[in-house]
């Protein structure tokens, strides 16, 4: 992708100003550069923060000699004024000493190429970077910690070592399955097979600590859709009008429950009407509720259900849904044995019943108790699951060959799955990839990182 043979240089923290910012420079001649850049009274030494000046401002430079740094090779961070004038021309004088301005990620390239991390945990730092919930900060930080390496790496030292004595067998034909009886094989298959279900059976959750989810309100008009976003979101972001049919377009806002970045989207008021633009915006409604990962069903608790709710309630009823009674402060006009369903009563105007609802629907998008959900998953990235998921279906077909009816097929059909599911751990951690995937990975990152 890029030579590894030159220095490079970038701002590594973000644009706009700041009480401080941050150039660093990475490379073979690193030093070189920095001694060019800088006025110093004494040498930089090793891992210290050593003032300097530049021509247009007091810093401090730390020097960090290869290996022992962030990306591997000799590294010399310069702390400066956080104007965006000064920090150019820090830059601009590094490129004129013979660095050259950095790729985006480039320099955590460098830390993957040079064996500093591998590719889960160059990954983990763009999650990082990018976390915007206290959950996806810490599944990050753990997969940047390595929990997902070496959980990969512990499933794969016992698929090595059944791999080993299989192949063993081979250079001893005559003999069968020599170094390792059918029986034993196929229980340590399945154990292996087993421990990696476990893993993946995370995903789904790992996916909505790192992607987050959609939850879309639905309802007739004037059952307190538009209150219940807002009194959710903490903000007037919808409007709310005794008018039925306020609403006409989809309003979108992302919240945080308990960790879980949640997209809430409210939607028009489903009714049968003329208006063309209405009848446009119960049209987008149904389409929220079809891609959403959860439906909020709101009834309103203060008046009698009519055909409309309950044409609603049939419409829902196959999808990923709450039924949230509303109005809850007011005297209620109807009993749960008329929808025969479980209901979360809330009030905007108290918010009483906003909890209970946080907490049922934290536990409708994991898939169980919030209570008892573990905070953070190791496979939180759709690659990683999708190599997984291969590897996956490479041992399930190496689990039926070696329990075959007529007995275990020859060994080097069962050797062929298992290698396959080998490679797809490679991948996952790159040891095995190619430079488009590299350059697609890194393409996201910021530049100076």
């Amino acid at each position: 992708m890029f030579s590894t043979e030159d220095t490079i240089v970038a701002i590594a923290t973000p644009a706009g100003r700041g009480g401080i910012g941050v150039v660093r420079v990475s490379g073979p001649t690193a030093a070189h550069v920095a001694s060019g850049l800088l006025d110093l009274d004494v040498p930089l030494q090793s891992r210290h923060a050593t003032f300097a000046r530049t021509h247009s401002d007091q810093v401090v430079a730390t020097y960090f000699p290869a290996p022992h740094s962030y990306t591997g090779e000799h590294v010399v961070e310069i702390s400066a004024h956080g104007s965006p004038v000064v920090l150019r021309q820090i830059v601009e004088r590094a490129i004129s000493l013979g660095a050259r301005l950095a790729e985006p990620g480039e320099f955590t390239l460098r830390a993957f190429l040079n064996g500093r991390i591998d590719l889960v945990q160059a990954e983990a730092v763009a999650d990082l970077i990018d976390a915007v919930t206290p959950r996806q900060a810490r599944a990050a930080f753990d997969q940047l910690e390595g929990t997902l390496t070496t959980r990969i790496a512990e499933i794969d030292s016992e698929l090595f070592d059944l791999t080993a004595r299989l192949e063993a067998s081979l250079d001893f034909p005559d003999e069968g399955y020599h170094f390792l009886q059918p029986g034993d094989a196929s229980l340590s298959l399945r154990a292996i097979e087993g421990k990696l279900a476990a893993l993946l059976c995370e995903a789904r959750r790992g996916r909505l600590i790192r992607e987050g989810a959609r939850a879309a309100i639905a309802g007739r008009p004037n059952v307190g859709k538009s209150s219940l976003f807002n009194a959710r979101v903490r903000t007037g972001r919808a409007i709310v009008t005794p008018m039925p049919g306020t609403t006409r377009d989809l309003v979108t806002e992302t919240t945080d429950i308990d960790g879980l970045r949640v997209e809430l989207v409210d939607t028009a008021g489903v009714r049968d009407t003329t208006d063309e633009v209405e009848s446009e915006g119960v049209l987008r409604a149904r389409g929220a509720w079809a891609t959403a990962d959860i439906v909020l069903v709101v009834l309103d608790g203060s008046s009698p259900l009519d055909a409309d709710d309950f044409e609603l309630l049939r419409e829902t009823a196959a999808a990923p849904r709450i039924i949230v009674a509303s109005k809850s402060d007011l005297p209620q006009a109807w009993c749960v044995d008329e929808i025969d369903a479980s209901i979360t009563a809330v009030s905007s105007k108290t918010g009483d019943g906003f909890d209970a609802l946080r907490a049922e629907i934290r536990a409708a998008l994991e898939g169980g108790n919030p209570a008892t959900a573990r905070d953070t998953a190791a496979v939180t990235n759709v690659r990683h699951a999708a190599l997984l998921e291969r590897a996956h279906a490479a041992l399930r077909r190496a689990c039926e060959a070696i329990d075959a009816p007529g007995g275990p097929v020859p060994e080097e059909f069962i050797l062929t799955d298992l290698q396959e599911a080998r490679q797809a751990f490679e991948e996952v951690t790159g040891k095995r990839t190619s430079e488009d995937l590299l350059r697609h990975i890194f393409s996201r990152f910021c530049i100076g990182k």
